[in-house]
């Protein structure tokens, strides 16, 4: 039977246009509600001015008003999720429940329970792929079987896309928006939530947030295979929290990637910036295909390495945390997320094969750091990056490259940019100093107002002995392989 009351339970994408789980109920149902909840269970423990909480509240309030402005409203809740949408299903009486997927284990888990509980009560979930242009196993090797190595799933994601043009179309709810149900809203304020108003209002939040970063990145995307590795620069999209709360299509931003590389406008880092969202997608596909990279690596044998542990190591984890490893780039990189929620691509592999690599430190430990602080933080990808970094996960870095702090510093953020926006007591060292203070003459450094050991700590490790002990931690490796 053809549902008639459809609820559309709006979670990671907050957007009316262009959102397969709205354009589906519009079409099928004849009286349309729409709900988001804040759920208590991912809310509870965060902290009262988390970041995120304050860009979704705004984005909430764009999306309100946008459905709104097509004769629908949002109902919103605080509460358990799966409960909460139970009673409103039950309230309105409706057939069915509307959602995007979401490939997260507590989400399929969440959901699994929630179709259940529906099922129970005579009504339907219905689930819509949204959040990737493939997933699952839309994606296979020509034995049927998941990838591995991203860049032959690149290739095979690239081929289904040209035989697959209809993937990219956008889902035009618009013409049928009669069939939304008007009413009013009643949107809770932060502070009824638990949470603290921001000092400053959230980062371009909604859909003209969304919508404004990538008119402004679309002039520089042609030099982003060059520039995209350089933290001072303003060279990337910032679209990541975007994509991550659904405030964007990821439809609308392949589609014009196509539509600029058709023009010539898109230069050679058009497809360059394509491939960072096909490794999301690949980071989204490894998760669901093997849900245990959640707690352990992905290569089993990587499983055998002994991590650091103790009071030592809780304290050089600490050091990290809070930017005082005395490796400029390190802790500028860590002042960035701290501050801001955000930090450069470049840098979260050069932070985390510093923590893993040079101070021993369990992956994990990172990851979750990471999930408590990145504003885009999304499990499939933070998990992803975190095993690549450590070597532990699939196409991984291989586990005897070691980056070097110094080096990636002077290659990246030659003139020192980068650190002295982050690390002011650092700005008079010139270009060559900048990375290495440690290196720099006692009476140079008091000249330029740098005291090591007082307002810029020393070394923790000295890398070259740090990359020796890797390579021996890592050793056990082949040890496990060869047996």
């Amino acid at each position: 039977m053809t549902p008639s009351k459809i609820l559309v339970w709006f979670r990671r994408d907050l957007r009316a246009h262009d959102h397969a789980a709205l354009y589906h109920a519009l079409t099928a149902g004849t009286e349309v509600y729409c709900v988001f909840v804040y759920d208590t269970a991912i809310l509870d423990p965060l902290p009262q001015d988390d970041r995120r909480v304050q860009f979704i509240h705004a984005s909430i309030a764009q999306l309100d008003a946008d459905l709104q402005g097509m004769q629908g409203h949002l109902l919103v809740r605080h509460g358990c999720a799966a409960d909460e949408v139970l009673k409103l299903a039950a309230a309105l009486e409706v057939d069915a429940v509307y959602i995007n997927r979401d490939y997260d284990p507590a989400a399929l888990a969440r959901d699994a329970d929630v179709a259940e509980r529906l099922a129970a009560g005579g009504r339907a979930l219905h689930s819509f792929k949204d959040q990737v242009i493939f997933e699952q196993n839309e994606v296979l090797t020509l034995n049927d079987k998941p990838f591995s190595v991203f860049t032959p799933y690149k290739n095979a994601w690239l081929k289904k896309m040209a035989a697959q043009p209809d993937c990219l179309v956008a889902y035009a709810s618009d013409a049928h928006a009669a069939h939304f149900v008007p009413g009013p809203s009643a949107l809770p304020s932060l502070q009824q939530l638990g949470f603290s108003e921001p000092a400053v209002p959230a980062r371009p939040f909604g859909m003209d947030g969304a919508s404004s970063l990538f008119e402004a990145f679309i002039p520089r995307m042609p030099d982003y295979d060059t520039e995209r590795n350089f933290p001072a620069l303003d060279s990337t999209s910032r679209l990541s929290m975007h994509l991550r709360f659904g405030t964007i299509s990821v439809r609308h931003l392949a589609r014009t990637v196509q539509q600029l590389a058709a023009n010539g406008a898109g230069g050679v880092g058009a497809p360059v910036w394509l491939a960072e969202l096909i490794w999301r997608e690949f980071y989204q596909m490894i998760l669901f295909q093997h849900p245990r990279v959640v707690s352990e690596a992905f290569k089993p044998a990587f499983d055998a390495v002994q991590w650091e542990q103790g009071p030592e190591a809780e304290a050089l984890f600490a050091a990290w945390c809070e930017g005082r490893t005395g490796y400029p780039l390190v802790d500028a990189a860590m002042a960035q997320i701290n501050q801001t929620g955000f930090m450069h691509n470049r840098l979260r592999m050069v932070v985390a094969s510093f923590l893993v690599k040079d101070l021993g430190i369990d992956w994990r430990w990172g990851e979750q750091y990471f999930a408590l602080h990145l504003n885009d933080y999304e499990l499939a990808s933070n998990n992803g990056g975190w095993q690549w970094a450590a070597s532990t996960g699939c196409d991984a870095q291989p586990w005897f490259r070691i980056f070097n702090p110094v080096t990636q510093s002077e290659k990246f953020d030659a003139q020192g940019e980068f650190i002295r926006q982050y690390l002011p007591q650092l700005g008079q060292l010139d270009k060559k100093e900048i990375h290495a203070p440690w290196l720099v003459p006692a009476a140079v450094l008091s000249k330029k107002g740098v005291r090591l050991g007082d307002n810029y700590p020393q070394r923790l490790v000295e890398h070259d002995k740090a990359r020796q002990k890797t390579l021996e931690r890592f050793a056990v490796v082949k040890a496990v392989v060869a047996d």
